[in-house]
């Protein structure tokens, strides 16, 4: 279950009322007054509706070894689930619940991979924030047959493990024009095509191991990140990059957002040679991708959200490359409350507005 929060800007105001006499005492208003935060003619806002959704989706994560020769690189990928879930957003808040049933799942010949995967994107009006914490066992080598003593069957290493936590952060610079939330949250629409700039930065922690050399030893001598059997890393760096979205006949969009980042990496790798370390400027990509429809409350897209970085180990100048990512469809559907249930919802606003720190100003 993934639980993000997203604090939104935004004011309130209460007016005063005197009664008529022989009555002193002062009543406030009970409803708030929201100031309008963005240029409503580009993208219209229904953070007071509840969003609903289904979706299936399934994450990734890769390890690819750079080649020394002209031979193909070394890609691990994990034997990941197609998981089917539900999911609700109302104002800054979302949850989003999924599962991986066995009926979707039933490629076995790839091994089993058992992990951990949580990737929150948080879509606030002026930042967005990807945070990853990802712990994967069991890799399989693409594509099949290779290093494999049967060309009908992959490579597997049940041994091979990866872990990786980081977040980057980056400020939206058009944020009056341009919504993530229309194309990743549901709970706005894009009416006018805009874009942006981005800028932010990065910083990630993560390991690489295995059991024996992370280079199967029937390809050894292809690659000089033969004998490496771990290695641990730390990236931080800036990043700038740039987003938009297209829209057509304000129903259909596209978007498309890519962030590059140059990191300082400290690299500590353990092999053959014995354990040595490495400083190193490298580079990283933050990109995202959807293409949907969003009509009369209705809305259908296909996303993908990911991550790709690069890291140099210390006896060589092949590099190792992690991805992260998830592919996503959607079916959302937003519905504006009424009646009791504007009443049931009351509650969550008043706590909302409590942490947002929104009071009401001084007459």
């Amino acid at each position: 279950m993934i639980l993000t929060c997203v604090l939104l800007c935004q004011r309130s105001t209460a007016q005063n009322t005197q009664l008529p006499s022989p009555h002193k005492e002062i009543i406030p208003a009970v409803k708030p007054f929201y100031y309008q935060d963005h240029d409503s003619s580009y993208y219209q806002s229904f953070e007071r509706y509840i969003t609903t959704r289904f979706f299936f989706s399934q994450k990734y994560a890769g390890l690819e070894l750079e080649k020394a020769t002209n031979v193909s690189r070394l890609r691990y990928l994990p034997n990941t689930s197609l998981a089917a879930g539900v999911g609700v957003t109302y104002q800054s808040l979302t949850v989003n619940i999924g599962y991986a049933f066995g009926f979707l799942n039933t490629d076995h010949e790839k091994g089993r991979t058992r992990y951990l995967d949580i990737q929150p994107h948080i879509y606030g009006r002026k930042w967005v924030y990807d945070l990853t914490a990802q712990f994967y066992k069991g890799y399989y080598l693409n594509p099949k047959g290779f290093a494999s003593n049967d060309p009908k069957r992959y490579y597997v290493r049940s041994d091979l493990r990866t872990q990786l936590l980081g977040i980057a952060a980056y400020r939206i610079l058009n944020p009056s024009k341009f919504s993530f939330r229309a194309a990743l949250l549901e709970n706005e629409q894009q009416k006018k095509s805009a874009g942006s700039f981005l800028v932010g930065a990065e910083i990630y922690y993560g390991i690489i191991k295995g059991d024996s050399s992370i280079v199967p030893a029937a390809l050894a001598e292809n690659y000089l990140q033969k004998g490496v059997r771990r290695l641990d890393f730390i990236k931080i760096g800036p990043g700038v990059g740039y987003v938009y979205t297209y829209v057509i006949n304000k129903t259909f969009y596209l978007t498309g957002s890519l962030s590059a980042s140059l990191s300082v990496d400290y690299s500590n790798q353990h092999g053959a040679a014995g354990k040595t370390d490495n400083f190193e400027i490298n580079k990283g990509f933050v990109y995202r991708i959807a293409a949907g429809y969003d009509k009369n409350n209705w809305n259908i897209n296909f996303s993908l959200v990911g991550n790709q970085m690069t890291i140099a180990g210390a006896s060589t100048t092949n590099k190792y490359l992690l991805s992260a990512g998830d592919f996503r469809l959607t079916v959302a559907k937003r519905i504006k409350p009424v009646g009791w249930l504007t009443r049931k919802l009351h509650p969550v606003d008043k706590v909302i507005e409590n942490v947002k720190g929104l009071t009401p100003p001084k007459q």
